[in-house]
């Protein structure tokens, strides 16, 4: 019997995890370790103890069942139906989970007409994909590099799997918001979103929305309660350097938003 997967949050009334007000599902437990995550507790699969920010151990990550997660996600149904909210599945890595269970938690929000998104960074079996797709009204899917040698420096793999995932969901119509981190002196320069956009339509991957995530560094100081070493060294790109990369995107045709 597969075990349930390991929740290290559950953030209500989130803002920035799809459209309107949102209760986010953390699953813990990730298979690439981007060097600049902000939730490094996030990437261990199953609870650890981390030190809390008086000093103290604590454990991080707790089993929910399927009726006691839905439970705390009906408890703001109200808000999400006055703001077309619902609920999103993230991490870590939702889609390299037991998806035997979170298929079933996704149909049973679908049942209660809650909407469902999927926060994916593309590294998981397309077969877990085609499983979720019947549930999920968006995806937010995080395209580090779409050059694989960045994408395998930066995350420890290769992209091959990330463009796959990405060229079936748009295959089978599914709702993508294309999220692209931005680092400078790495990929936040122009000719780095012309080569995406150039790809994005050699390929006919279609998105709904394209979100540009500068580099925050809100994270570091959880690498030294876990113990780790923090690999957050970069440097936030500039507001013009953003606003420059939102008019490539914008040109070519496609809705942008800055922040999420």
């Amino acid at each position: 019997m597969k075990k349930n997967p390991t929740i290290f949050n559950i953030q209500k009334f989130s803002t920035h995890d799809g459209p309107g007000i949102r209760t986010t599902i953390f699953f813990k437990g990730c298979p690439i370790r981007c060097e600049w995550c902000h939730n490094p507790e996030s990437q261990v699969f199953g609870p650890e103890i981390m030190l809390n920010k008086y000093g103290k151990e604590e454990l991080i990550g707790k089993d929910y069942s399927i009726r006691e997660l839905v439970k705390k996600i009906l408890a703001d149904q109200i808000f999400y139906d006055q703001s077309g909210g619902g609920v999103t599945f993230s991490g870590g890595e939702v889609m390299a989970q037991n998806m035997d269970y979170v298929v079933e938690l996704a149909k049973e929000c679908q049942r209660m007409g809650i909407s469902v998104a999927i926060d994916t960074c593309g590294v998981a079996p397309q077969e877990n994909y085609e499983r979720i797709l019947p549930y999920a009204d968006l995806f937010l899917y995080d395209l580090k590099f779409i050059n694989s040698q960045k994408h395998q420096l930066y995350t420890g793999v290769g992209n091959d799997l990330v463009l796959s995932n990405l060229r079936y969901l748009s295959d089978q119509k599914a709702v993508i918001d294309l999220r692209l981190i931005l680092l400078e002196e790495i990929n936040a320069d122009e000719q780095t979103a012309k080569n995406i956009v150039g790809w994005l339509h050699e390929q006919g991957i279609h998105v709904s929305e394209i979100s540009l995530l500068p580099y925050h560094d809100f994270g570091r100081d959880k690498y030294k309660r876990l113990n780790r070493e923090c690999t957050q060294n970069f440097i936030k790109p500039s507001d013009e350097q953003v606003e420059q990369i939102q008019k490539v995107y914008e040109t070519a045709g496609y809705q942008v938003t800055i922040g999420g």
